[in-house]
């Protein structure tokens, strides 16, 4: 079972906006030594959205390749085309991801029938176990617990990103979900409370700029030992916040440059993060302890 911090990762960029494959390997091998439990490549804060199919898979089995076991590598492969997502899924499944992260379509607001058939035709297609990604504030469709738990009854469907950012609807997942089924949280500033709760993991953001404290708040909160859990999330709570100042990865990449681990690179329509959030934002990684005042 996937469990603990796992981080979304971003896709280090030149400033020509090309993939920095020496980044790349760089950047897993920081997350390995830092204790994160696994790496989603190419999800949303991996810049899913302006990569190529070509470069998309590529960036998955770089990832994979420098993460030569260490570390489990779950790739993103959510489209909101069946067609695309099983294609995307097919070829992250052959580079060798431990599993694969599948969104919730976009833009094309498909109704809840439409969502279960979608899921179901990506897991019988491609046997690779299969993480569900709920976020309806970026893909404007919510898809409801009772379709998440229908899929949750297929053998290859694993688990659950839960970025609604409502506890009592994680809870009632976790309430419900059969066994072999995980839910994880998708929403930092939740993260700790959900697990508490049940949940058994959380696919973070705010990971990318503190991995080993994400990974100890996380290892914390999965026990239930919520004394620990939310000591280190309180040092956290800024960060989780300052991540989203901007759309995310803006904060998330900028952050990461700041520690020395990346360039600045990101590709339009995304722009570097505003000069009038830098202060906040490097406050927010000096309360965390993650960069030297």
């Amino acid at each position: 079972m996937l469990t603990g911090s796992m981080v979304a990762m971003v896709t280090p960029m030149g400033d020509d906006g090309s993939v920095d494959w020496v980044g790349l390997e760089r950047l897993v091998n920081h997350h390995v030594e830092q204790g994160t439990d696994a790496i989603v490549s190419v999800g949303t804060t991996g810049e899913s959205a302006t990569l190529d199919h070509h470069e998309h898979i590529e960036v998955i089995g770089r990832t994979v390749d420098a993460a030569a076991g260490r570390i489990p590598v779950i790739g993103g492969t959510g489209a909101n085309s069946t067609t695309e997502a099983i294609a995307l899924t097919r070829d992250a499944a052959a580079v060798g991801v431990t599993a694969c992260l599948l969104v919730v379509p976009y833009y094309n607001k498909p109704p809840q029938e439409g969502l279960f058939q979608h899921f179901n035709s990506i897991a019988a297609a491609v046997a690779i176990p299969q993480i569900l990604y709920n976020v309806p504030g970026r893909t404007a469709v919510d898809m409801s617990n009772e379709t998440t738990l229908r899929l949750a009854e297929i053998d290859n469907i694993v688990g659950v990103k839960d970025a609604t950012n409502d506890i009592d609807r994680g809870c009632d997942l976790i309430d419900r979900s059969p066994d072999g089924f995980s839910v994880y949280s998708g929403e930092d500033g939740t993260a700790c409370q959900l697990m508490l709760a049940g949940g058994k993991g959380t696919i973070s953001v705010t990971a990318n700029a503190a991995p080993k404290l994400m990974h100890e708040m996380c290892v914390a909160a999965v026990a239930g030992d919520t004394d620990t859990a939310e000591i280190l999330n309180n040092q956290l709570a800024d960060l989780h916040a300052a991540m989203f100042f901007q759309s995310n990865p803006i904060p998330a990449k900028w952050a990461v440059c700041q520690q020395g681990l990346i360039g600045s690179g990101i590709r339009l329509p995304l722009i570097p993060l505003a000069e009038q959030y830098h202060n906040d934002v490097r406050a927010a990684l000096q309360k965390a302890g993650v960069l030297k005042i």
